[in-house]
């Protein structure tokens, strides 16, 4: 790129462009050019700034559009496609993309690919990562303390699930046995446990497409918490289509440590209704 921080901030100033114009212009998000424009950015992508300078340098009317726009196949407007113009993917559509078009995307744009599908990820609510944070810590002080060689970690990291190039997912919560399968990147095949959290709007993709993905690549047990029903659903890859289902009540053992590892839905009950009580939804 050729022009300097402050070329883009004198020609954005000297236009009148505000940041909601130059992203609806360059395809650019929002928050990505506010941390670029602040300094905040240090390493941002290469086609990131050629967008920008595109722009900037009088091709608005060449590169018009939002940034990301959303394909609504049935049930599924949590997807997404991006423009090939901006961010240099090419022509290929849903179902086509692969790790490359991955890699490709803004930093700030949050995303899993599954069998060429990109899938938004909306921010994680409060109670979310609550939930998420305390099953972690968890797993982790139960491996440290008894000395696993099992290693846990939390969202967000990236699995190459299916070790191709069209799948790369992010669990809110994993363990891997397998210390061959951990790489710089994250995690390459299935994670012997996964947890998802789900929200209203990630449930179809938590309890169908990737349930699907999951048992077909492996991973031995899924769990998934829904905090609105208040229940854990359990899916083991040796029980396939016989989930088991138990209030946020007690505690449940999970089955990659015989049950010995132990986590306490009642805990995690009472952390709901308290962020709900906090935040007004109560």
């Amino acid at each position: 790129m050729s022009m300097t921080l402050a070329d883009i901030l004198r020609i954005k100033e000297e236009r009148g462009y505000s940041v909601a114009k130059l992203s609806e212009y360059s395809g650019v998000p929002v928050g990505t050019l506010q941390k670029l424009l602040r300094g905040e950015s240090k390493n941002p992508r290469k086609a990131t700034l050629d967008a920008i300078e595109k722009v900037l340098h009088g091709d608005e009317k060449r590169y018009p559009g939002k940034a990301y726009e959303y394909e609504v196949e049935g049930r599924r407007p949590d997807m997404l496609r991006e423009p090939a113009l901006q961010y240099g993917i090419g022509s290929r559509g849903q179902g086509e993309y692969t790790l490359q078009d991955y890699y490709a995307l803004p930093d700030d744009r949050r995303v899993e690919l599954i069998d060429g599908h990109f899938y938004d990820m909306a921010a994680p609510s409060f109670v979310h990562q609550q939930i998420v944070g305390f099953v972690y810590a968890q797993i982790r002080d139960f491996i440290e303390k008894n000395g696993g060689d099992c290693i846990p970690s939390v969202s967000p990291v990236d699995v190459q699930l299916d070790c191709d190039n069209k799948t790369m997912i992010q669990p809110d919560v994993l363990i891997v046995c397998d210390p061959k399968k951990v790489r710089n990147f994250g995690v390459l095949g299935a994670p012997d446990f996964v947890l998802e959290v789900i929200s209203p709007s990630s449930k179809e993709k938590d309890m169908l497409t990737k349930l699907a993905k999951y048992m077909e690549a492996g991973v031995k047990e899924y769990w998934v918490i829904d905090p609105e029903r208040k229940v854990l659903v359990v899916y083991l890859a040796e029980e396939r289509g016989m989930p088991c289902m138990y209030p946020l009540q007690g505690q449940v053992g999970i089955r990659l440590y015989e049950g010995r590892l132990q986590i306490d839905l009642g805990k995690i009950d009472e952390m709901i209704g308290k962020m709900k009580r906090i935040i007004g939804e109560e």
